[in-house]
């Protein structure tokens, strides 16, 4: 009889949190692995329990073949740094707890690290104790995103952080990444070489067979922006940027803003305020609808601020922006734009740079169809390589169960 190799997920996130987890666990599944997932209850992104979900201190639930452990999640933490830290900690704590109880029966842990990495304290307690192996699925970078979220940077936090990431890190058997330049922030905390795979995300499922949406009665460019609304994704100088453009320019074109976040009514504020004609703001749309929009659109947005943490990373939304098969306008630096830039998926500007970001608005209004259709083409090709969803799961796989000394 064959004894199927046993595998625990660790994520703050998982079902019915939308995020790339939930795909890797059932194509584990469905390659015969025994996948169990060691989570917290779902409140992402609102802040509060989901329906037909309690928030118990510790319950077990079975979905599609996979076992999935939960514990207590702080709620309301959208509107309170303090709920928002405590519930980091929580999951730290309470999790660990639970992977003590129920780790010694796994053959590989992998975790997914796709937020604060005190989440991935429940994994790594498992190489510390039971020298389970152990490979994390970087998506972000400590401690140089807790600087760029706003905390203030002195000799007493840097000297715990950087203590923190280092344990962490010293008991991860292995890396994959989701941007090249994760390395060199990952390798100065490492006493020891440790194998690092590039494995980037892969596009959200895009239901090809919805109807476009209708943006505008008439004849528009229009250039889309969907996502998350933050002071991070720079939304502040795209307005200002397209709302400044000249008026031969702008009414050809339409700026439109799908999604909500804290910096909402702030932008809407400015917009109101200026008087900027042709910015729609549209709300937050469901996830499996998303493709009517991005198809209705003529250039997609990509965009962050001037931080040196994102210029090492490219946000996720970049991989279905491209497997929608429409340009790309990359503000931002780094990874993200160089990637656009090697493959020649549209345009690229400066985040600090006003009059580079119209000038990119303008490029694109005046852009040919058959220049157009370059870009799309150019982004069929890159999602049926690099980032095709079944070889980057094949590969975390393979990663996972490479032996060690």
């Amino acid at each position: 009889m064959v004894v199927r190799k046993k595998i625990l997920i660790v994520t703050e996130y998982f079902y019915p949190e939308e995020f790339k987890i939930n795909e890797v666990a059932l194509e584990w599944k469905n390659r015969g692995y025994d996948v169990d997932v060691l989570t917290q209850n779902p409140t992402y992104p609102h802040g509060e329990i989901f329906e037909k979900h309690h928030n118990s201190w510790y319950s077990k639930e079975l979905w599609n073949g996979i076992t999935i452990y939960r514990v207590k999640a702080v709620t309301g933490y959208k509107t309170s740094l303090f709920k928002k830290l405590l519930k980091y900690f929580t999951f730290m704590f309470l999790g660990s707890l639970v992977s003590l109880k129920i780790g010694k029966k796994y053959d590989y842990i992998f975790g997914f690290d796709v937020g604060a990495l005190s989440g991935m304290v429940p994994a790594v307690v498992l190489k510390q104790f039971y020298n389970k192996p152990v490979t994390l699925w970087v998506q972000d970078i400590w401690p140089d995103s807790v600087y760029a979220y706003g905390f203030k940077k002195s000799k007493v936090l840097e000297f715990f952080l950087n203590g923190f990431v280092r344990y962490v890190y010293k008991h991860t058997s292995s890396f994959a990444i989701s941007a090249k330049g994760f390395e060199q922030k990952i390798t100065p905390f490492l006493k020891d070489t440790k194998e690092m795979l590039y494995a980037p995300n892969w596009a959200d499922a895009l239901d090809k067979n919805l109807e476009p949406f209708e943006f505008s009665k008439d004849k528009k460019i229009h250039f889309t922006f969907a996502g998350n609304i933050g002071k991070v994704q720079n939304l502040e100088n795209i307005i200002k940027a397209f709302g400044n453009l000249e008026e031969n320019y702008l009414k050809n074109a339409q700026l439109n803003i799908i999604g909500d976040g804290s910096y909402l009514d702030y932008l809407k504020e400015l917009v109101q305020k200026n008087g900027f004609k042709n910015i729609i703001f549209w709300g937050r749309k469901p996830r499996d609808e998303i493709y009517r929009y991005l198809q209705a659109s003529d250039f997609l947005i990509v965009s962050l601020t001037n931080e040196p943490i994102f210029s090492l990373t490219v946000p996720a939304k970049t991989q279905t922006y491209i497997a929608s098969g429409k340009p790309i306008l990359a503000i931002v630096n780094g990874e993200a734009a160089e990637l656009i830039k090697e493959y020649n998926l549209g345009f690229c500007a400066k985040p600090d740079d006003i009059e580079n970001i119209q000038k990119i608005f303008a490029n694109a209004v005046e852009l040919s169809e058959i220049e157009k259709q370059r870009f799309t083409k150019n982004c069929e090709t890159l999602t049926n390589t690099l980032f095709d969803k079944n070889n980057i799961i094949g590969n975390l796989l393979h990663l996972l169960q490479k032996k060690r000394a």
